[in-house]
């Protein structure tokens, strides 16, 4: 079993982003590390990864309504910045999902 990058800085441009709440990134971060603590244990499953990153950005989408009424959203650059903390957990872990497939169930 490999762990996950310990000097990877999960969302990081989200956190140094005043426009994105700390407490509601720290949400969309325990999302993402339920995927990454799946991902270390080994698990090689494309259909059991990809329904745990189904789970995640199913999650995801359920905080839009919390960003909206703290005057944030996620955009653009939540967007991008969630997909490419997910490409590279699934890099990391050497795991042939794209990232577009990765976070297919996003309404963001």
């Amino acid at each position: 079993m490999k762990a996950f990058d310990e000097n990877y800085k999960l969302l990081d441009e989200m956190y140094r982003d005043e426009y994105f709440p700390d407490f509601l990134v720290d949400k969309v971060k325990g999302e993402l590390q339920k995927v990454i603590a799946l991902l270390e244990t080994g698990e090689t499953d494309v259909g059991v990864i990809q329904e745990k990153l189904d789970e995640m950005v199913c999650a995801i989408n359920g905080l839009q309504e919390e960003f909206d009424e703290n005057g944030s959203e996620i955009e653009t650059a939540a967007r991008d910045c969630i997909g490419e903390n997910v490409s590279y957990a699934l890099e990391w872990f050497g795991i042939p999902i794209d990232v577009e497939e990765a976070i297919r169930e996003r309404d963001w």
